[in-house]
């Protein structure tokens, strides 16, 4: 069996798998599947499908593959996958956190997948000799730091898109409605047995207008037979009152710790998210410096300049200060939750402008992409 034949096996393979994947996680939120271990297996061999891919290319063209478009999304499709498996092992968040990262990253891999194996033209697919600008032994260190930070910065903003969208309709006063309720409920239930026990403990005045009996049956022989049949049917609707009362009280307590627990679950599920979020954020970033920094030097070496205002470094530059500024609110001024939040979804969109959409314009000294380049 050939090289080819093998990429495009495993191509496939990895392909099918992540879409198999993607339906399980998928499902499993709805339907909350017993068997947790399938979407971790699934991911599993889609990340060993897509390196034993990036091994066979790199044997066969003799170069570290990631060298153009394809083989960079390749790589991000296995990043991403290796991020997932990374924090399904993290123990800190619930299963319910689990399962939405892994029906988020699964689709994303998907996708990255899919677009390098059916959208980009075949001649990018094939093994093709290095462009002069890239023969140095700084692609390795370069373009593989770049593709982490990328990777880890789409996975974290990925995790902040879905916190909005958990809590887009919540407001600052969901987190006490449970405790309104309750404090509510139980005051309405006192006050209804107060009013009860007013209504069943009336003391009984005679005509001087002084108390005969506080019971609603009268010791006294002269009143007696006058209260009676009164007191005996009055005392028999009030016990059916507070029957009733009682019923509805214990109704709505029902109601209410039900909706406790579901907004209680939301709620827990969103400041994980945030949280988890933040922390791969926080790794992306400094993956991020470190990948520019290196490109800067490498820029030197190959252009005679550090910085040339390249449309991949502008971009680049851009996408550093976005996630500079998601930091310092989380960092410096405690930020947490939807301003955050926003911040990153919008440095979503910037990282794939940087990394996909200057390579589809072709323009500037970065433009690999479905442009060849020839020395």
């Amino acid at each position: 069996m050939s090289y080819f034949q093998l990429e495009n096996f495993f191509s496939n393979f990895s392909f099918l798998i992540l879409f198999v994947s993607m339906i399980y996680y998928w499902i499993n939120i709805a339907f909350n599947l017993k068997n947790k271990n399938l979407g971790t297996l699934g991911m599993i061999l889609a990340n060993f499908s897509i390196f034993t891919l990036l091994i066979l290319r790199w044997k066969e063209s003799g170069h570290f593959p990631l060298s153009n478009l394809y083989e960079s999304f390749l790589f991000l499709s296995w990043n991403l996958t290796l991020i997932h498996l990374i924090l399904e092992k993290m123990t800190l968040f619930s299963n319910n956190s689990e399962k939405f990262l892994g029906a988020i990253t699964s689709p994303t891999a998907l996708f990255t997948n899919a677009f390098a194996t059916f959208s980009l033209p075949e001649d990018m697919r094939s093994p093709s000799p290095l462009v002069p600008a890239l023969q140095s032994n700084w692609l390795m260190m370069h373009v593989t730091v770049m593709i982490l930070s990328y990777s880890a910065l789409i996975c974290g903003s990925l995790l902040s898109i879905a916190y909005l969208i958990i809590t887009f309709n919540n407001n600052s006063k969901e987190k006490s409605l449970y405790a309104s309720d309750n404090i509510v409920s139980q005051s309405e239930s006192v006050k209804e047995q107060n009013l009860i026990s007013n209504e069943a403990f009336t003391p009984i005045r005679g005509s001087d207008n002084s108390v005969i009996s506080s019971s609603p049956i009268s010791t006294n022989s002269n009143i007696y037979s006058l209260n009676f049949s009164s007191s005996s049917l009055a005392s028999s609707s009030l016990r059916e009152k507070t029957i009733q009362k009682s019923d509805e009280t214990n109704n709505l307590y029902s109601t209410n710790l039900n909706n406790i627990n579901v907004v209680s679950k939301k709620i827990k599920l969103a400041d994980d998210l945030d949280n988890l979020s933040y922390r791969i954020l926080g790794v992306g970033f400094p993956l991020l410096t470190i990948g520019i920094l290196s490109g800067a030097v490498w820029a030197n070496e190959a252009w005679g300049s550090y910085w040339s205002w390249d449309p991949k470094e502008t971009w680049a530059l851009l996408t550093w200060l976005v996630f500079a500024i998601y930091l310092h609110t989380r960092i410096t001024k405690g930020w947490q939750g939807k301003k955050p939040a926003i911040i990153a979804s919008l440095g979503f969109f910037i990282v794939w402008i940087c990394f996909l959409g200057v390579n589809l314009l072709g323009e500037g000294l970065h433009s690999y992409g479905f442009i060849k380049m020839n020395g």
